[in-house]
């Protein structure tokens, strides 16, 4: 498969949204205000920018026919580290219940890790449904049909979806709502979308792309929205996760002008090396997180020192792990396997 170097890009700029929106959770026993608000703008779009590339890359690389294997392929190394890190958190908040005034019975405390997917490892469950999705998708030959109807119908429902659930406050157990497809189709289909007009040279003609993506895909655009969701944040009107109505538009402009911008763009080493890390990463610093506050405690340090500390051992601590771990193939499929550059 050709590089695509608008994707390493992505990747690592959701890999960084994804360790800094958790990092802004942890601070938040110490400091969260206007400013920390205005920092998790652009940080809401990192999950959604993984679900993409999930789609985007095996679109460009499969085309029509994904090769024999290839759902048993995603669960070996998708569901694997489900279970493992599933595991780890799920026995470590169990630990820490058991030592508080509300313990928890170990069996049920896991269902709500494994079953209800209540951690940050939702993400595997919903790209594994992309995954099978996507081989739906090439089974059924539905390339036959334009995917750009239904990328405009699937925002809409998937706008309605987090805006009727949080209306009529849905709240089943642990992450189920977040794991429904319906909130994250738009991003099924915008790959598609992406992917058939997406020119395969660095010197291809842009011409034919639609008119409505070539609009869209200016600055203007998402400069203006921005600052729409920048105004709300000083109105007090949003709640920041990746998981709002309003994201959806919002990751659908930064999309297409993102693509539109990096082509051509060659990502530098330091990108590719967080490319290389990123599902380490992405997996095992909350993990580190809980380690600094266990080692040094959220109150030992001036609050600076504190949020420098866990982005130094979140970071370096998940990069080493994810070294070690594959320096075999059974540790990379259950810790999460590192990325050939």
């Amino acid at each position: 498969m050709q590089k695509v170097e608008e994707i390493y890009w992505l990747r690592a700029y959701g890999c960084i949204a994804v360790f800094l929106f958790h990092w802004l959770d942890h601070l938040n026993q110490r400091v969260d205000n206007l400013v920390t608000d205005l920092m998790r703008i652009p940080l809401v779009l990192g999950t959604p920018i993984f679900l993409f590339i999930s789609v985007f890359v095996f679109a460009v690389r499969y085309d029509k026919q994904v090769p024999p294997g290839f759902l048993l392929q995603r669960i070996k190394y998708v569901m694997l580290p489900y279970l493992v890190y599933g595991f780890i958190y799920s026995t470590a908040e169990w630990i820490r219940l058991a030592m508080s005034d509300e313990p928890m019975g170990f069996v049920r405390n896991a269902a709500e890790y494994f079953i209800f997917a209540g951690w940050h490892g939702y993400f595997l469950i919903i790209a594994m449904q992309f995954y099978a999705a996507y081989w739906l998708f090439t089974r059924w030959q539905l390339w036959r049909f334009n995917p750009v109807p239904w990328l405009w119908g699937s925002c809409v429902v998937s706008m309605a979806y987090w805006g009727l659930a949080y209306w009529l406050e849905v709240e089943p157990p642990g992450y189920l709502l977040w794991i429904a497809p319906l909130g994250w189709i738009y991003l099924f289909f915008l790959a598609l979308v992406l992917v058939r007009y997406y020119p395969l040279s660095p010197q291809a003609n842009l011409a034919e792309r639609p008119v409505w993506m070539k609009t869209l895909s200016r600055p203007v655009w998402l400069a203006g929205f921005t600052a729409l969701i920048v105004m709300a944040t000083f109105a007090g009107w949003l709640a920041f996760s990746s998981k709002e109505v309003w994201v959806i538009p919002f990751f659908v402009l930064f999309t297409l002008w993102a693509m539109r911008y990096l082509k051509g763009h060659q990502a530098p080493g330091w990108v590719r090396y967080i490319n290389a890390y990123s599902f380490g990463i992405y997996l095992a610093h909350p993990m580190f997180f809980a380690i600094t506050d266990f080692m040094i405690g959220p109150s030992t340090f001036p609050v600076l020192v504190y949020a420098a500390l866990l982005i130094v051992i979140g970071s370096v601590g998940s990069i080493l792990l994810n070294k070690l771990v594959n320096t075999t193939n059974i540790g990379a499929m259950l810790f999460g396997k590192r990325l050939r550059m």
